[in-house]
C-alpha cells in the first residue's frame, strides 16, 4: 500500500475514550490533533464543547460517541445526546447498536434505533458502532445492511471497550456489506502501522486508535 504519513494521518481519528480521562489529557490529544493534522478527534460528550472551543479555526473534526459502550439505553436517550453533541460543536455521530436486540434477532429494534437517532441529526455523519467481537458474521451483515437502509454513513467494528477489537476479517466482511457508497471504520486494538495497513487493505477507511501517532511517525522513519 502506497501511504505517506501524511495520508494516514487523514484516515486517522484520534482517540481518547477512557474513563479516567482528564481535561489535560483532552487537551493534548488536540493539540496533538492540530500537529499532526488527522482526520478528527473522538471523545466523550462531555468534552465535545471543551474540544469545539481549541480546534476553532482548524480542519480537524470532532466525532463523539453515544449509548456508549454498551448501545443498551434508550433510542431517545440516544438521539438526545447525538443532539446535543451536534449543538455544541461535534461534526461527527458514533452510536453503538443495540448489541442484546442484535443477539436476540429482533432487527426491527435494531433499525428503529439507528433510525431514530439519524431522525435527531439530520446532515451530519452517522457511524454505527457494531460489536463484532460479540457478534457472528451473519449477524455483522446483517448489521450493516440495517444501518445503510436507515441511512448511516459510517459502520465500525467495536466500542474498544471488549476484549475482542477490530479483526481484519471483519472489516473485509463489513466493506462487502456495505459496498463502495458507506464507509468502514475500525477501531480497538490499532497499536501499530502493521495494524493500520492491515485494516486499511481489508477495507477500512477510518481508523480510531490512541496509538496515532506512533502509527504515522513510523511511516516517517
Amino acid at each position: 500500500m502506497n501511504i505517506t504519513p501524511e495520508s494516514m494521518a487523514l484516515k486517522i481519528e484520534h482517540t481518547i475514550l477512557k474513563p479516567d480521562a482528564d481535561y489535560a489529557s483532552v487537551d493534548r490529544i488536540v493539540d496533538e490533533a492540530i500537529k499532526y493534522k488527522f482526520a478528527a478527534v473522538c471523545v466523550n460528550p462531555c468534552f465535545v464543547s471543551r474540544v469545539a472551543t481549541k480546534l476553532r479555526g482548524s480542519s480537524v473534526g470532532i466525532t463523539t460517541v453515544v449509548g456508549f459502550p454498551l448501545g443498551a439505553t434508550f433510542s431517545s436517550v440516544k438521539a438526545f445526546e447525538a443532539e446535543k453533541a451536534v449543538e455544541v460543536g461535534a461534526t461527527e455521530i458514533d452510536m453503538v447498536i443495540n448489541t442484546g436486540a442484535v443477539k436476540s434477532h429482533d432487527y426491527d429494534r435494531v433499525i428503529d434505533d439507528i433510525r431514530i437517532v439519524r431522525a435527531a441529526v439530520p446532515g451530519v455523519c452517522l457511524t454505527v458502532i457494531l460489536e463484532t467481537g460479540l457478534l457472528e458474521n451473519d449477524e455483522i451483515i446483517m448489521c450493516c445492511k440495517l444501518a445503510v437502509e436507515a441511512g448511516a454513513d459510517f459502520v465500525k467494528a467495536s466500542s474498544g471497550f471488549v476484549s475482542t477489537g477490530a479483526k481484519a476479517s471483519h472489516i473485509a466482511l463489513m466493506r462487502k456489506a456495505v459496498g463502495t457508497k458507506k464507509g468502514v471504520k475500525a477501531s480497538g486494538g490499532i497499536r501499530n502501522l502493521k495494524d493500520a495497513i492491515e485494516m486499511l487493505e481489508a477495507g477500512a477507511n477510518r481508523l480510531g486508535c490512541s496509538a496515532s501517532i506512533n502509527i504515522v511517525d513510523e511511516l516517517s522513519r
